[in-house]
């Protein structure tokens, strides 16, 4: 008997999807565009992830030297930063290294090249480059600076621009973050708005059946059943959209974004993937919810049961 109730009532959801096909399209559309706007904050969160970790990977700390500084103070210096618990490796870079891969990156550039000529020196300073285990870390190395027993041929440091850099990035991915999540509730509010006027609209055009159910003494859930069905209907049926068109665009969308961010880990295809289950899982749970209160709510105020 309950296996045949449920026939039933999937069977009258069906019908009743099929008989409003353009209403249940737009509502599947509008359901569509709600879910890509999530996918989109998530591509957001994935991206920003890559592209930080990808800077954060050539982030590193360049201790400018002063230029008389003697081999053995160097040396002592570079020792005692490799000692520090945040630091993973520390290269020293020369004079003539400095003045090597200077000329090397300006090669092109006449004029710097013969102004070099002209001075018939070296005026570049010796340096040491830090690097730390993560990007915190090198707030705790330059804290350490004062106390190390050779701070006084530092001459200067390089880091405030990277911090700067990624403190943009971040402020950057937050504002995408916001706007997506407002997108979000816009069209999830339209989204309750249209299955609501969906449900309204099949209970208006069974209002016959839903009289003939109530003399033979049908229940009230089992009269509510079917609309509820045809919300979770809906639900699949963005959810199966979604999945249909966002792959395509994340496959077209990955290479420009990697390149863009200059993020070569960025793998958006991989992580949907990998955790295909739980996104779409989710978001079916919370498209099934959504339209199921919005169908309760049409039933509640049109359907006298």
């Amino acid at each position: 008997m309950v296996i045949l109730s449920f026939i039933r009532i999937v069977k009258f959801a069906f019908q009743d999807f099929f008989r409003n096909f353009w209403l249940s399209l737009i509502t599947i559309t509008i359901l569509i565009l709600s879910l890509f706007s999530i996918n989109f904050l998530i591509i957001v969160g994935v991206v920003s992830q890559a592209a930080i970790a990808s800077v954060e990977s050539k982030i590193d700390l360049s201790l400018y030297l002063a230029t008389d500084a003697n081999e053995e103070d160097i040396g002592v210096l570079k020792n005692e930063l490799t000692l520090l618990p945040e630091v993973t490796g520390v290269e020293y870079i020369s004079k003539a290294q400095a003045l090597e891969a200077f000329q090397f990156k300006h090669k092109d550039d006449s004029e710097i090249i013969e102004s070099l000529r002209e001075l018939g020196n070296n005026p570049l300073n010796p340096s040491l480059v830090v690097s730390a285990r993560k990007l915190p870390d090198y707030e705790k190395v330059i804290a350490s600076l004062d106390n190390l027993s050779k701070n006084n041929i530092i001459e200067s440091r390089d880091f405030d621009d990277h911090k700067s850099l990624l403190t943009s990035m971040q402020n950057i991915t937050y504002k995408a973050q916001q706007v997506a999540i407002l997108i979000s509730i816009i069209f999830g509010a339209i989204t309750i708005l249209v299955v609501f006027n969906a449900i309204r609209i099949a209970i208006y055009t069974h209002q016959k059946e839903i009289r003939i159910m109530k003399l033979v003494g049908a229940s009230n859930w089992f009269i509510r059943a079917p609309f509820l069905a045809e919300a979770i209907l809906y639900a699949f049926g963005g959810v199966l959209g979604i999945i249909l068109i966002f792959y395509p665009f994340v496959h077209l969308l990955q290479p420009y974004l990697g390149a863009f961010f200059e993020a070569g880990n960025l793998q958006l295809v991989g992580y949907f993937q990998d955790n295909f289950i739980k996104i779409f899982g989710i978001q079916f749970l919370i498209a099934a919810i959504i339209n199921i209160v919005a169908s309760l709510l049409a039933v509640g105020k049109y359907l006298k049961v």
